[in-house]
């Protein structure tokens, strides 16, 4: 694997670093199976792309596409908490929306950036990219660790883990998983905004399969660095999502394994297979030493 290669696959890593920490807050903060980022990562790159083709400055189109993200997911949570619809249901429902949502946006199903400014036009000549997405992840990495081990957090991860008795104890469980589905929309929005920026372009398709990455690079980062504490376990998904882009990258451009950029989603489907399965296989293999 070439330099070029490994720096965009740190690149890339580092992009849907954010969209993996969104999916950790709602698959293991909350236990919510939400598909709506499939939907809100092209509504970040929607909602951006369009608004700076417009003269809208960077900054605030990113933030306009973060807080796009967020109403997403209070969508999903709404029909979850207030119309009792199964959450999977729902996220599948706004899932669907979103798509023709997208297109209502940006009015083509793919909107240029060439030649457009982007919030990394003054910082890139400081800075490579990647180091900037870097400084940026962690400065996020740091927030969601302070917002988790804060009052509202503990009280999100109560709700995640027993709402039954969450509820007992006097915790808004409901309105926590609004707040949480919001963040981790809000997440996977800004991911899709700093890839657009980043790519240059935002297209409808974007979002196809987003999940699935990051599912992937959180069972991933969980099982090769297993974590008690909320601090390790932000850092272990992003360790994950680096490791994921990496073993992709290495993958596409082995010539000896003779895959191609058809064949992703087929590595990505195995890279998940092992990540379950290699675990439990040394749990048994020390079950039968014992």
């Amino acid at each position: 694997m070439s330099l070029v290669a490994f720096l965009g696959a740190i690149e890339t890593g580092l992009l849907y670093g954010f969209l993996s920490l969104g999916v950790y807050l709602s698959f293991r903060v909350l236990k919510f199976p939400d598909l709506t980022v499939d939907g809100s990562f092209p509504l970040g790159a929607a909602v951006v792309a369009t608004l700076i083709t417009k003269g809208v400055n960077p900054w605030l189109a990113t933030g306009v596409a973060m807080a796009a993200g967020a109403l997403a997911g209070l969508c999903t949570a709404f029909l979850s908490v207030r119309f009792n619809i199964l959450n999977l249901l729902a996220s599948i429902l706004t899932m669907i929306a979103l798509y023709s949502i997208n297109l209502r946006i940006m009015g083509r199903p793919n909107v240029p950036l060439l030649n457009q400014p982007t919030l990394f036009d003054g910082l890139e000549k400081l800075l490579p990219i990647w180091v900037i997405l870097l400084v940026g992840l962690g400065l996020t990495k740091l927030a969601m660790d302070f917002f988790l081990t804060s009052d509202v957090g503990l009280a999100m991860r109560a709700t995640g883990m027993n709402p039954v008795m969450a509820n007992a104890q006097g915790i808004y469980t409901n309105r926590l998983i609004l707040l949480g589905m919001a963040l981790s929309n809000a997440l996977a929005a800004l991911s899709g905004a700093l890839f657009a920026q980043v790519n240059g372009f935002a297209d409808v398709a974007l979002g196809v399969g987003t999940v699935v990455v990051g599912l992937a690079t959180v069972i991933l980062g969980e099982a090769m660095f297993p974590s008690r504490t909320v601090r390790w376990a932000t850092l272990a998904v992003i360790l994950g999502c680096l490791v994921y882009r990496l073993v992709i990258a290495f993958a596409l451009n082995a010539d000896f394994l003779g895959l191609r950029a058809q064949d992703l989603n087929l590595v990505t489907a195995v890279i998940v297979v092992l990540a379950l399965v290699l675990p439990q296989a040394n749990l048994l293999a020390k079950l039968k030493r014992n």
